[in-house]
């Protein structure tokens, strides 16, 4: 057992809201790219460039978000923490995106 303790949350407690929020983010900007390119074949909604720089701006919104919500104390998260967050985001929106595009389901705006 580790004689660290984080401060804020509780580490189980840090992780599954981190991985949760990340997931979910993913997921809207999935979502937001299938709006902006909801009239497009999918050929050319995958190379759109502007629905793919949803998902940075997403990864980028989440940290100030968890350093509001005091998820990783006062040392706010180390380089570690921004990769996990980047990595969950932009896979959960690679997967749902790329569904997506493949059944013809989108947003229409």
């Amino acid at each position: 057992m580790s004689t660290e303790q984080a401060e804020g949350m509780d580490s189980h407690l840090r992780s599954i809201t981190v991985t949760s929020l990340a997931s979910i983010g993913g997921i809207v900007a999935a979502l937001i790219s299938s709006a902006m390119t909801s009239g497009m074949t999918p050929d050319e909604a995958a190379m759109y460039q502007p629905a793919q720089i949803v998902v940075l701006a997403v990864v980028l919104v989440q940290i100030p978000l968890y350093r509001a919500m005091g998820v990783y104390g006062e040392d706010g998260p180390g380089a570690k923490d921004y990769l996990f967050i980047a990595f969950m985001t932009f896979s959960l929106w690679y997967v749902v995106w790329g569904i997506m595009l493949e059944t013809g389901f989108g947003i229409t705006v």
